[in-house]
Protein backbone atom coordinates (compact mmCIF):
# COMPACT_ATOMS: atom_id res chain seq x y z
CA UNK A 1 0.00 0.00 0.00
CA UNK A 2 3.01 2.45 0.86
CA UNK A 3 3.82 2.18 -3.35
CA UNK A 4 0.28 2.85 -3.90
CA UNK A 5 -0.19 5.88 -2.09
CA UNK A 6 3.28 7.42 -3.16
CA UNK A 7 2.12 6.66 -6.88
CA UNK A 8 -0.93 8.44 -6.12
CA UNK A 9 1.00 11.40 -4.72
CA UNK A 10 3.27 11.41 -7.98
CA UNK A 11 0.28 11.35 -10.32
CA UNK A 12 -1.16 14.17 -8.07
CA UNK A 13 1.64 16.40 -8.10
CA UNK A 14 2.43 15.63 -12.02
CA UNK A 15 -0.75 16.57 -13.09
CA UNK A 16 -0.77 19.51 -11.35
CA UNK A 17 2.08 20.32 -13.02
CA UNK A 18 1.08 19.40 -16.76
CA UNK A 19 -1.77 21.47 -16.24
CA UNK A 20 -0.12 24.45 -15.73
CA UNK A 21 2.35 23.97 -17.89
CA UNK A 22 -0.24 23.48 -19.88
CA UNK A 23 -2.29 26.83 -19.70
CA UNK A 24 1.36 28.74 -19.33
CA UNK A 25 2.28 27.33 -22.73
CA UNK A 26 -0.87 28.39 -24.39
CA UNK A 27 -0.77 32.07 -22.82
CA UNK A 28 2.66 32.43 -24.29
CA UNK A 29 1.66 31.47 -27.88
CA UNK A 30 -1.18 33.66 -27.38
CA UNK A 31 1.29 36.53 -26.28
CA UNK A 32 3.69 36.10 -29.03
CA UNK A 33 0.54 36.28 -31.44
CA UNK A 34 -0.63 39.28 -29.77
CA UNK A 35 3.35 41.23 -30.46
CA UNK A 36 3.62 40.05 -34.28
CA UNK A 37 0.20 41.13 -35.01
CA UNK A 38 0.65 44.18 -33.08
CA UNK A 39 3.91 45.00 -35.07
CA UNK A 40 2.27 43.73 -38.56
CA UNK A 41 0.59 46.73 -40.14
CA UNK A 42 -2.67 46.15 -41.33
CA UNK A 43 -4.08 45.51 -45.07
CA UNK A 44 -6.77 46.82 -46.77
CA UNK A 45 -9.46 44.97 -47.00
CA UNK A 46 -8.11 42.06 -44.78
CA UNK A 47 -8.86 41.38 -41.11
CA UNK A 48 -6.70 40.22 -38.56
CA UNK A 49 -6.10 36.83 -37.70
CA UNK A 50 -7.64 35.44 -34.67
CA UNK A 51 -5.68 34.63 -32.15
CA UNK A 52 -4.68 30.96 -30.56
CA UNK A 53 -6.94 30.12 -28.04
CA UNK A 54 -6.15 28.33 -24.32
CA UNK A 55 -6.95 25.56 -22.86
CA UNK A 56 -8.64 26.16 -19.77
CA UNK A 57 -11.13 23.38 -19.72
CA UNK A 58 -8.81 20.64 -20.30
CA UNK A 59 -6.18 21.98 -18.15
CA UNK A 60 -8.97 22.62 -15.84
CA UNK A 61 -9.97 18.34 -15.66
CA UNK A 62 -6.05 17.43 -15.62
CA UNK A 63 -6.31 19.54 -12.40
CA UNK A 64 -9.13 18.12 -10.78
CA UNK A 65 -7.80 14.66 -11.57
CA UNK A 66 -4.67 15.07 -10.06
CA UNK A 67 -6.70 16.52 -7.29
CA UNK A 68 -8.25 13.74 -6.77
CA UNK A 69 -5.09 11.46 -7.01
CA UNK A 70 -3.69 13.78 -3.98
CA UNK A 71 -6.61 13.57 -2.12
CA UNK A 72 -6.25 9.45 -2.89
CA UNK A 73 -2.65 9.47 -1.72
CA UNK A 74 -2.77 11.86 1.50
CA UNK A 75 -6.11 9.84 2.87
CA UNK A 76 -3.76 6.11 2.76
CA UNK A 77 -1.98 5.90 6.28
CA UNK A 78 0.18 2.68 7.07
CA UNK A 79 0.62 1.80 10.85
CA UNK A 80 3.50 -0.13 11.28
CA UNK A 81 4.16 -3.36 13.53
CA UNK A 82 4.87 -2.30 17.14
CA UNK A 83 2.74 0.85 17.40
CA UNK A 84 -0.70 2.51 16.94
CA UNK A 85 -2.07 5.85 15.77
CA UNK A 86 -4.32 8.14 16.84
CA UNK A 87 -6.69 10.18 14.41
CA UNK A 88 -5.87 14.30 15.24
CA UNK A 89 -8.90 16.09 13.45
CA UNK A 90 -8.10 20.00 12.37
CA UNK A 91 -12.10 20.29 13.64
CA UNK A 92 -12.89 18.09 15.96
CA UNK A 93 -9.39 17.42 18.04
CA UNK A 94 -8.21 14.45 19.05
CA UNK A 95 -10.96 11.50 17.40
CA UNK A 96 -11.81 8.45 19.96
CA UNK A 97 -10.64 5.05 19.38
CA UNK A 98 -6.70 3.93 18.19
CA UNK A 99 -5.45 2.48 14.73
CA UNK A 100 -3.38 -0.28 14.80
CA UNK A 101 -0.91 -1.86 12.35
CA UNK A 102 -2.17 -1.89 8.81
CA UNK A 103 -3.69 0.18 6.13
CA UNK A 104 -6.42 2.79 7.24
CA UNK A 105 -8.48 5.58 5.45
CA UNK A 106 -8.42 9.03 6.79
CA UNK A 107 -9.61 12.67 5.62
CA UNK A 108 -7.24 14.23 3.76
CA UNK A 109 -6.18 17.55 5.10
CA UNK A 110 -8.78 17.39 7.65
CA UNK A 111 -7.30 14.40 9.71
CA UNK A 112 -3.85 13.53 10.77
CA UNK A 113 -2.43 10.58 12.35
CA UNK A 114 0.09 10.53 15.26
CA UNK A 115 2.07 7.37 16.06
CA UNK A 116 3.11 6.42 19.28
CA UNK A 117 5.39 2.94 20.36
CA UNK A 118 2.99 0.23 22.03
CA UNK A 119 6.29 -1.85 22.61
CA UNK A 120 7.94 -2.29 26.34
CA UNK A 121 9.49 0.59 27.33
CA UNK A 122 12.70 0.09 30.08
CA UNK A 123 13.01 3.66 31.93
CA UNK A 124 16.27 5.21 32.65
CA UNK A 125 16.64 4.58 29.92
CA UNK A 126 20.99 3.92 29.97
CA UNK A 127 23.13 6.98 27.14
CA UNK A 128 25.75 5.09 25.55
CA UNK A 129 27.77 3.03 29.27
CA UNK A 130 27.20 5.85 31.54
CA UNK A 131 24.46 4.03 34.07
CA UNK A 132 21.70 6.56 35.18
CA UNK A 133 21.82 8.34 38.48
CA UNK A 134 20.26 6.72 41.33
CA UNK A 135 17.02 7.74 43.12
CA UNK A 136 17.89 9.70 46.17
CA UNK A 137 14.99 9.24 49.10
CA UNK A 138 15.26 9.63 52.58
CA UNK A 139 15.01 6.83 55.37
CA UNK A 140 13.13 6.86 58.56
CA UNK A 141 16.43 7.84 60.26
CA UNK A 142 16.62 11.05 58.15
CA UNK A 143 19.47 9.36 56.01
CA UNK A 144 19.77 9.63 52.13
CA UNK A 145 19.82 6.55 50.46
CA UNK A 146 20.04 5.57 46.66
CA UNK A 147 18.02 3.26 44.95
CA UNK A 148 18.83 1.77 41.40
CA UNK A 149 15.56 1.56 40.19
CA UNK A 150 14.31 0.44 36.61
CA UNK A 151 10.35 -0.05 35.79
CA UNK A 152 8.86 -1.97 32.59
CA UNK A 153 5.96 -0.48 31.04
CA UNK A 154 4.33 0.21 27.86
CA UNK A 155 1.32 2.23 26.78
CA UNK A 156 -2.42 1.06 26.49
CA UNK A 157 -3.56 1.47 22.68
CA UNK A 158 -7.21 1.96 23.85
CA UNK A 159 -6.64 4.94 25.80
CA UNK A 160 -4.48 6.61 23.10
CA UNK A 161 -6.49 9.65 22.70
CA UNK A 162 -6.40 10.39 25.96
CA UNK A 163 -2.25 9.93 26.19
CA UNK A 164 -2.57 12.36 23.29
CA UNK A 165 -5.03 14.95 24.71
CA UNK A 166 -4.26 15.14 28.03
CA UNK A 167 -0.59 13.72 29.02
CA UNK A 168 3.18 15.67 28.04
CA UNK A 169 3.81 14.85 24.83
CA UNK A 170 7.34 12.95 26.19
CA UNK A 171 6.12 10.14 28.50
CA UNK A 172 9.03 8.41 29.33
CA UNK A 173 10.84 12.07 30.04
CA UNK A 174 8.51 14.00 32.10
CA UNK A 175 5.60 11.78 33.22
CA UNK A 176 7.14 8.52 34.75
CA UNK A 177 10.20 9.72 36.55
CA UNK A 178 7.90 11.77 38.33
CA UNK A 179 5.88 8.86 39.75
CA UNK A 180 8.51 6.77 40.31
CA UNK A 181 9.82 9.13 42.15
CA UNK A 182 6.93 9.87 44.03
CA UNK A 183 6.22 6.87 44.84
CA UNK A 184 9.52 5.51 46.10
CA UNK A 185 9.72 8.75 48.28
CA UNK A 186 6.13 8.17 49.46
CA UNK A 187 7.13 4.54 51.03
CA UNK A 188 10.90 4.47 51.85
CA UNK A 189 10.36 7.17 54.61
CA UNK A 190 8.33 4.26 56.54
CA UNK A 191 11.60 1.94 56.89
CA UNK A 192 15.08 1.83 58.50
CA UNK A 193 17.76 2.02 56.25
CA UNK A 194 18.85 -1.76 57.40
CA UNK A 195 15.34 -2.73 56.70
CA UNK A 196 15.24 -1.22 53.04
CA UNK A 197 18.70 -2.56 52.63
CA UNK A 198 18.11 -6.30 53.81
CA UNK A 199 14.99 -7.65 55.74
CA UNK A 200 12.28 -6.13 54.30
CA UNK A 201 13.48 -4.99 50.56
CA UNK A 202 11.09 -7.06 48.86
CA UNK A 203 8.30 -5.38 50.79
CA UNK A 204 9.24 -1.59 50.02
CA UNK A 205 9.78 -3.09 46.44
CA UNK A 206 6.16 -4.59 45.80
CA UNK A 207 4.74 -1.28 47.89
CA UNK A 208 6.33 1.26 45.36
CA UNK A 209 5.46 -1.39 42.43
CA UNK A 210 1.33 -0.87 43.52
CA UNK A 211 1.82 2.66 43.61
CA UNK A 212 3.48 3.40 40.56
CA UNK A 213 0.87 0.82 38.48
CA UNK A 214 -2.12 2.92 39.98
CA UNK A 215 -0.80 6.61 39.18
CA UNK A 216 0.14 5.32 36.10
CA UNK A 217 -2.46 2.76 34.81
CA UNK A 218 -4.73 5.92 35.74
CA UNK A 219 -2.88 7.77 32.35
CA UNK A 220 -3.28 4.71 30.38
CA UNK A 221 0.72 3.38 30.94
CA UNK A 222 0.58 -0.67 32.04
CA UNK A 223 3.32 -1.62 34.25
CA UNK A 224 4.78 -4.35 34.52
CA UNK A 225 7.74 -4.92 36.61
CA UNK A 226 9.25 -2.55 39.05
CA UNK A 227 12.81 -3.78 39.51
CA UNK A 228 14.80 -2.52 42.76
CA UNK A 229 18.37 -3.23 41.45
CA UNK A 230 20.53 -1.83 43.96
CA UNK A 231 20.58 0.42 46.69
CA UNK A 232 24.02 2.72 48.09
CA UNK A 233 23.86 3.50 51.49
CA UNK A 234 25.27 6.63 53.32
CA UNK A 235 28.77 6.44 53.16
CA UNK A 236 29.23 6.93 57.77
CA UNK A 237 26.38 4.38 57.39
CA UNK A 238 28.00 1.79 55.02
CA UNK A 239 30.78 2.20 57.28
CA UNK A 240 29.16 1.68 60.59
CA UNK A 241 27.22 -0.90 58.92
CA UNK A 242 30.70 -3.11 57.55
CA UNK A 243 31.65 -2.39 61.21
CA UNK A 244 28.70 -4.14 62.56
CA UNK A 245 28.38 -6.71 60.17
CA UNK A 246 31.97 -7.42 60.82
CA UNK A 247 31.86 -7.75 64.83
CA UNK A 248 28.31 -9.88 64.14
CA UNK A 249 30.45 -12.23 61.97
CA UNK A 250 33.08 -12.61 64.49
CA UNK A 251 30.28 -12.99 67.33
CA UNK A 252 28.36 -15.96 65.11
CA UNK A 253 31.91 -17.00 64.66
CA UNK A 254 32.53 -17.79 68.02
CA UNK A 255 29.22 -19.35 68.21
CA UNK A 256 30.22 -21.78 65.67
CA UNK A 257 33.73 -22.29 67.22
CA UNK A 258 31.90 -22.85 70.87
CA UNK A 259 29.18 -25.50 69.42
CA UNK A 260 32.04 -27.11 67.40
CA UNK A 261 34.42 -27.11 70.52
CA UNK A 262 31.29 -28.69 72.80
CA UNK A 263 30.95 -30.97 69.89
CA UNK A 264 34.27 -32.23 70.20
CA UNK A 265 34.53 -32.99 73.54
CA UNK A 266 31.08 -34.85 73.32
CA UNK A 267 32.65 -37.26 70.39
CA UNK A 268 35.86 -37.36 72.56
CA UNK A 269 33.40 -38.39 75.48
CA UNK A 270 31.45 -40.94 73.39
CA UNK A 271 35.28 -42.20 71.96
CA UNK A 272 36.15 -43.22 75.37
CA UNK A 273 32.82 -44.76 76.37
CA UNK A 274 32.98 -46.62 73.25
CA UNK A 275 37.01 -48.27 73.85
CA UNK A 276 35.60 -48.86 77.94
CA UNK A 277 32.59 -50.72 76.40
CA UNK A 278 34.90 -52.61 73.64
CA UNK A 279 37.52 -53.45 76.27
CA UNK A 280 35.10 -54.89 78.63
CA UNK A 281 33.26 -56.62 75.94
CA UNK A 282 36.51 -57.95 74.39
CA UNK A 283 37.95 -59.29 78.15
CA UNK A 284 34.64 -60.58 78.59
CA UNK A 285 34.97 -62.37 75.17
CA UNK A 286 38.90 -63.94 76.09
CA UNK A 287 37.48 -65.11 78.74
CA UNK A 288 34.96 -67.25 77.58
CA UNK A 289 37.27 -68.17 74.52
CA UNK A 290 39.85 -69.34 77.71
CA UNK A 291 37.02 -71.49 79.30
CA UNK A 292 36.16 -73.59 76.46
CA UNK A 293 39.29 -73.68 75.49
CA UNK A 294 40.08 -75.41 78.59
CA UNK A 295 37.32 -77.70 78.25
CA UNK A 296 38.11 -78.83 74.79
CA UNK A 297 41.34 -79.77 76.25
CA UNK A 298 39.70 -81.80 78.74
CA UNK A 299 37.56 -83.62 76.26
CA UNK A 300 40.14 -83.65 73.61
CA UNK A 301 42.88 -85.63 76.40
CA UNK A 302 40.09 -88.15 76.69
CA UNK A 303 40.49 -89.42 73.22
CA UNK A 304 44.18 -88.35 73.14
CA UNK A 305 45.89 -91.30 74.83
CA UNK A 306 43.84 -94.44 73.02
CA UNK A 307 44.96 -92.23 69.73
CA UNK A 308 48.70 -92.06 70.89
CA UNK A 309 48.17 -95.84 71.88
CA UNK A 310 47.25 -96.89 68.36
CA UNK A 311 49.56 -94.43 66.73
CA UNK A 312 52.73 -96.20 68.77
CA UNK A 313 51.54 -99.88 67.88
CA UNK A 314 51.36 -98.28 64.08
CA UNK A 315 54.75 -96.76 64.01
CA UNK A 316 55.92 -100.06 65.27
CA UNK A 317 54.51 -101.48 62.34
CA UNK A 318 55.61 -99.20 59.55
CA UNK A 319 58.98 -100.06 61.04
CA UNK A 320 59.20 -103.85 60.65
CA UNK A 321 57.72 -102.91 57.16
CA UNK A 322 60.42 -100.68 56.14
CA UNK A 323 63.24 -103.35 57.44
CA UNK A 324 61.15 -106.06 55.47
CA UNK A 325 60.88 -103.72 52.35
CA UNK A 326 65.01 -102.78 52.73
CA UNK A 327 65.91 -106.71 53.04
CA UNK A 328 64.11 -107.17 49.40
CA UNK A 329 65.49 -104.11 47.76
CA UNK A 330 69.15 -105.28 48.73
CA UNK A 331 68.53 -108.47 47.15
CA UNK A 332 66.35 -107.19 44.21
CA UNK A 333 69.74 -104.53 43.94
CA UNK A 334 72.53 -107.44 43.75
CA UNK A 335 70.27 -109.91 41.06
CA UNK A 336 70.10 -106.51 39.16
CA UNK A 337 73.60 -106.14 39.13
CA UNK A 338 74.54 -109.04 38.66
CA UNK A 339 71.86 -109.36 35.37
CA UNK A 340 73.77 -106.02 34.42
CA UNK A 341 77.26 -107.63 34.06
CA UNK A 342 76.48 -110.24 32.27
CA UNK A 343 74.48 -108.17 29.58
CA UNK A 344 77.80 -105.40 29.29
CA UNK A 345 79.95 -108.47 28.65
CA UNK A 346 77.37 -109.40 25.93
CA UNK A 347 77.45 -105.87 25.04
CA UNK A 348 81.15 -105.48 24.59
CA UNK A 349 81.27 -108.65 22.58
CA UNK A 350 78.75 -108.09 19.82
CA UNK A 351 80.47 -104.47 19.88
CA UNK A 352 84.01 -105.89 19.41
CA UNK A 353 82.57 -108.30 16.64
CA UNK A 354 80.70 -105.78 14.78
CA UNK A 355 83.76 -103.47 14.48
CA UNK A 356 85.94 -105.97 13.45
CA UNK A 357 83.44 -107.30 10.15
CA UNK A 358 82.96 -103.47 9.29
CA UNK A 359 87.11 -102.79 9.44
CA UNK A 360 86.45 -106.00 6.69
CA UNK A 361 84.72 -104.88 4.96
CA UNK A 362 85.79 -101.43 4.41
CA UNK A 363 89.21 -102.87 3.75
CA UNK A 364 87.82 -104.87 1.10
CA UNK A 365 86.13 -102.23 -0.48
CA UNK A 366 88.91 -99.35 -0.48
CA UNK A 367 90.87 -102.25 -1.87
CA UNK A 368 88.62 -102.94 -4.83
CA UNK A 369 87.59 -98.95 -5.46
CA UNK A 370 92.04 -98.19 -5.72
CA UNK A 371 92.23 -101.29 -8.02
CA UNK A 372 89.38 -99.66 -10.22
CA UNK A 373 90.85 -96.15 -10.23
CA UNK A 374 94.44 -97.84 -11.16
CA UNK A 375 92.32 -99.96 -14.44
CA UNK A 376 90.73 -96.24 -14.72
CA UNK A 377 94.32 -94.20 -15.15
CA UNK A 378 96.30 -96.84 -17.03
CA UNK A 379 93.35 -96.45 -19.77
CA UNK A 380 93.31 -93.25 -19.79
CA UNK A 381 96.54 -91.18 -18.25
CA UNK A 382 94.99 -87.76 -18.97
CA UNK A 383 92.63 -87.94 -16.38
CA UNK A 384 95.20 -87.23 -13.61
CA UNK A 385 96.22 -84.06 -14.79
CA UNK A 386 92.23 -82.77 -15.12
CA UNK A 387 91.54 -84.12 -11.55
CA UNK A 388 94.88 -81.84 -10.44
CA UNK A 389 93.73 -78.54 -12.46
CA UNK A 390 90.16 -79.05 -11.20
CA UNK A 391 91.81 -79.56 -7.90
CA UNK A 392 93.93 -76.24 -8.53
CA UNK A 393 91.70 -74.22 -10.04
CA UNK A 394 90.22 -72.53 -7.43
CA UNK A 395 93.55 -70.87 -6.64
CA UNK A 396 94.36 -70.68 -10.80
CA UNK A 397 93.26 -68.92 -13.07
CA UNK A 398 95.01 -70.84 -16.56
CA UNK A 399 97.45 -73.18 -16.48
CA UNK A 400 99.47 -74.51 -19.56
CA UNK A 401 100.36 -78.14 -18.80
CA UNK A 402 102.80 -80.19 -22.23
CA UNK A 403 100.99 -83.61 -23.18
CA UNK A 404 104.06 -85.39 -23.05
CA UNK A 405 104.44 -84.48 -18.95
CA UNK A 406 108.23 -84.00 -18.90
CA UNK A 407 107.76 -80.28 -17.04
CA UNK A 408 104.73 -81.25 -15.04
CA UNK A 409 105.61 -80.54 -11.67
CA UNK A 410 103.11 -83.39 -10.69
CA UNK A 411 105.29 -85.87 -12.68
CA UNK A 412 107.16 -87.49 -9.80
CA UNK A 413 104.09 -87.88 -7.74
CA UNK A 414 102.12 -89.52 -10.95
CA UNK A 415 105.31 -92.26 -11.17
CA UNK A 416 105.50 -93.35 -7.89
CA UNK A 417 102.14 -94.14 -7.64
CA UNK A 418 101.84 -96.38 -10.53
CA UNK A 419 104.12 -97.39 -13.61
CA UNK A 420 102.75 -97.10 -16.80
CA UNK A 421 103.53 -100.22 -19.13
CA UNK A 422 105.97 -100.25 -21.52
CA UNK A 423 104.52 -98.36 -24.57
CA UNK A 424 106.07 -98.51 -28.13
CA UNK A 425 108.62 -96.51 -29.79
CA UNK A 426 106.42 -94.60 -31.76
CA UNK A 427 104.49 -93.97 -28.86
CA UNK A 428 107.41 -93.14 -26.87
CA UNK A 429 108.11 -90.01 -29.42
CA UNK A 430 107.04 -86.69 -27.97
CA UNK A 431 103.89 -85.99 -29.31
CA UNK A 432 103.19 -82.04 -30.31
CA UNK A 433 102.92 -79.65 -27.10
CA UNK A 434 99.07 -79.09 -26.64
CA UNK A 435 97.40 -76.36 -23.86
CA UNK A 436 94.80 -77.21 -21.62
CA UNK A 437 92.86 -74.62 -19.96
CA UNK A 438 91.21 -74.31 -16.75
CA UNK A 439 89.47 -71.70 -15.76
CA UNK A 440 88.37 -71.22 -12.23
CA UNK A 441 84.77 -71.74 -11.51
Amino acid sequence: MLLVKYALLVAGVFGLGWSAALVLLDLRRREEERRRLAATPPVDGRLPEPRPPVRWRRARREAAASVLFLLYGLSIVVVPSGRAGVRVSQLWGTRPGALYPGVHMVKPLIEDVVLYDTRDHLWPVAVGKTAPEPLSVQSKEGLAVGLAVGVRYRLDPQRLAHIHADLPPDVDGDLVPVVVASAFREVVPNYMVREVFATRREEVSERAADIIAAKLGEDGIVVKDVMLRDIVLPAEYAKGLEALLTRQQQAERMVFDLEIKQKEVRTAELEAEADRIRQVKAAEALGQVRVLQAKAEADAMQHTLPLKEKQIQQSRLEAEARKEATLKNAEAAAEAKVIDSKAEVQKLTLIAGADAHRVRVMGQAESERMKLDSDLLKENPLLIQKIVAERLSDKMQIMMVPTDGRNFFANDVFRSAFTLPAAPAEEAAPPAPARTAARRR
